[in-house]
């Protein structure tokens, strides 16, 4: 379901890092306004090894390699959460390397194992940066510096969980300030987390919290699921997914503005992201209203004549939003 990443245009993952000096280690600086995860490819000789998972937040760096490297070639791959659903790192690197889920190492990346998956990896040549240091930026178009990225991570997160932030520019302002005072009054959570390490942290454990307002997913069942939303406005119908959705975890997903419509669609996944069948029956939850989705990650706004755009016509269940929000609990049969 996660192949491929679409929506290229919304941001660019851009890799630059610096010179190799005698000895330095190798860190990741991520400049996007989303957490990411990343998993790094070393090419030595005739062996790839692959290993992950690094998560960044926005304005962090981290030591993935100390020491000198001595790689013919190094590759990344960059994921970012679940919880912001259709991704803007596009994953379009010509080498397929072997990653896992959780934290791993894998020696030889290009035969994949048991429930290994194959992931493209981007190529990256390492040059000099001024502290002496090899380091590689994850940057999106808007080109942030830390303290931008920062603040466009949490204006991201906080229209995710219904706040109007907008836009997501990471340019500080009076509307930025009063919605994250009341997202964080209203997640119990004091003003000095907004200076801690774990700021990005509690701002997704509060997203993925059943929202009084809004639509809230979570997932009772011992699967993994996912899915995907839908919002009319009157006049153009947006389908929007995949979210991820750990087992006992919620997810408020981003709806934004005020449509007249919403509507859901989620399925249960196994360990390689395939639809999970249980007693020869697809463990979903939709509906009748037909819209557009495709296998990876995606942002459709025409819903006519799916299978003709090579994306598949998909049941998705209206949502009643009368009472300002609603809790969809998705239960094994």
């Amino acid at each position: 379901m996660m192949a491929a990443w679409p929506r290229l245009g919304a941001a660019l993952l851009t890799l630059t890092l610096a010179a190799a000096p005698a000895r330095a280690d190798l860190k990741l600086c991520n400049r996007m306004s989303y957490v990411v995860e990343v998993a790094i490819g070393i090419d030595v000789k005739a062996t790839t090894a692959t290993r992950g998972w690094f998560r960044l937040d926005p304005a962090q760096c981290r030591v993935v390699v100390q020491g000198t490297l001595g790689a013919d070639r190094l590759l990344l791959h960059a994921r970012s959460l679940g919880v912001y659903g259709a991704s803007p790192v596009p994953q379009n690197g010509t080498d397929r390397l072997c990653v896992a889920e959780g934290n791993f190492v894998i020696a030889a990346a290009r035969q994949c194992r048991g429930t290994q998956a194959l992931a493209p990896f981007t190529e990256v040549r390492p040059t000099e940066n001024e502290d002496g240091d090899q380091v590689a930026y994850l940057a999106e178009a808007g080109e942030y510096d830390d303290e931008q990225a920062k603040l466009a991570g949490i204006q991201r997160l906080l229209v995710i969980a219904g706040y109007d932030a907008a836009p997501i520019d990471g340019v500080d302002g009076p509307k930025t300030q009063a919605a994250l005072a009341a997202f964080l009054k209203s997640s119990g959570l004091s003003p000095e987390i907004v200076q801690s390490p774990d700021l990005f942290a509690a701002m997704i454990k509060a997203v993925q919290a059943p929202s009084p307002s809004g639509l809230t997913w979570c997932n009772d069942t011992p699967y993994k699921i996912m899915a995907a939303v839908a919002s009319d406005d009157g006049k153009t119908v947006v389908s929007r997914g995949w979210y991820g959705i750990a087992p006992g975890a919620c997810l408020h997903p981003d709806v934004t503005g005020q449509p007249k419509r919403v509507f859901s669609f989620a399925e249960a996944v196994d360990d390689k992201a395939r639809a999970l069948e249980i007693r020869g029956k697809p463990l979903n939850w939709g509906g009748t209203t037909m819209l557009c989705t495709r296998q990876s990650k995606f942002e459709i706004n025409e819903q006519d004549d799916c299978a003709a755009r090579g994306l598949t016509a998909t049941g998705f269940a209206p949502v009643d939003l009368s009472g300002g929000g609603n809790t969809l609990r998705f239960k094994s049969p």
